[in-house]
């Protein structure tokens, strides 16, 4: 179904328990994933055309009249073409408007750097008052809809990923926007991902534990409010940190992460993985993730360099 399904499936579904919720799009109805919730509930579905900065606009003026508004539109359009509309009436009014960016990342592929999601985080996240939730597969997208339905708070919903994007198995971990899902742990490296590279990064930590290093995986599905307890608690437990994100490494997951861990006296050394500063060419989803190294093999291979030149005593078994 794809997290794009998965979201108008649980838009939906909360629809039929609170008829506050309401359903706009900027004419991505079929793209969005919201074809059933316009079937279903017509009454309160609206398209408002290319127009991202009506879409927010109006999406704001429905939730100060106490209806709870879901906007989709690509994520590139929602937090860039939109940007002023979101931090006036969102951040600074603090309309509870759940703006949803669809495609976010590579996730548009052949459509190229005009569709391409890559300081979307960046952009929302110097927001105040705007929360940012990056689902790591289409189950997780299901619950952060079903909670943020309640929530209250101005949203950012963040969908990366492909339909094929894989499940990520949590473990016995609840979703609860801004506590962070901890799903290994590890004493040698942890890895903080967040949206579509949970799961990649879940297939890095098998590969090097088989080189006998202990590497945890964390799922900061939340990247703002950023759980600095779950971070706080690598300090002392782990040697190592690395991010990983389908975002720019400037600005993103990885840049929230190291100003927490700046702050906190003996935090672990932070290697930051992402889309460095350039324009990635053209190309299928696989090629463009692999061009920008967030491939599992290639991430295998950076994190092994960069453990190495840690040296024996930041990380034990590195030198081994």
């Amino acid at each position: 179904m794809g997290p794009r399904g998965s979201f108008g499936v649980a838009l939906t579904d909360v629809a039929e328990h609170d008829e506050r919720i309401i359903g706009l799009t900027a004419d991505l109805a079929v793209t969005s994933g919201m074809q059933r919730f316009r079937a279903q509930v017509p009454d309160r579905f609206f398209n408002v055309g290319i127009a991202e900065q009506n879409l927010v606009g109006i999406a704001s003026g429905l939730a100060d009249d106490g209806w709870i508004p879901f906007a989709s539109t690509f994520a590139n359009f929602g937090a860039m073409r939109s940007c002023e509309f979101v931090r006036h009436h969102l951040g600074y009014m603090r309309q509870n408007v759940k703006l949803v960016g669809i495609g976010a990342g590579f996730a548009m592929g052949q459509f190229g750097t005009t569709h391409y999601a890559l300081e979307d985080v960046a952009v929302m996240r110097a927001i105040p008052n705007l929360t940012i939730v990056s689902p790591a597969d289409c189950s997780e997208v299901y619950q952060a809809v079903q909670e943020l339905a309640g929530s209250g708070d101005p949203t950012y919903l963040r969908l990366s990923g492909i339909p094929s994007m894989p499940p990520v198995d949590q473990g016995e971990t609840e979703f609860r926007v801004g506590r962070a899902r901890v799903l290994r742990s590890g004493t040698d490296l942890t890895i903080i991902a967040t949206g579509s590279m949970v799961a990649v990064a879940l297939n890095v930590a098998d590969a090097l534990a088989v080189q006998g290093l202990s590497v945890g995986v964390v799922n900061m599905h939340t990247i703002k409010p950023i759980d600095e307890v779950a971070l706080t608690s690598l300090v002392g437990q782990s040697a190592a940190v690395a991010t990983v994100e389908e975002h720019s490494v400037l600005g993103g997951l990885g840049g929230a992460v190291a100003e927490v861990m700046a702050a906190i006296p003996g935090s672990p050394p932070v290697l930051r993985i992402g889309v460095n500063d350039f324009f990635p060419k053209v190309g299928s989803y696989e090629y463009v993730i692999a061009q920008c190294g967030l491939d599992a093999p290639t991430l295998v291979t950076t994190v092994e360099g960069w453990l190495s030149g840690l040296g024996k005593q930041s990380v034990g078994r590195v030198a081994r």
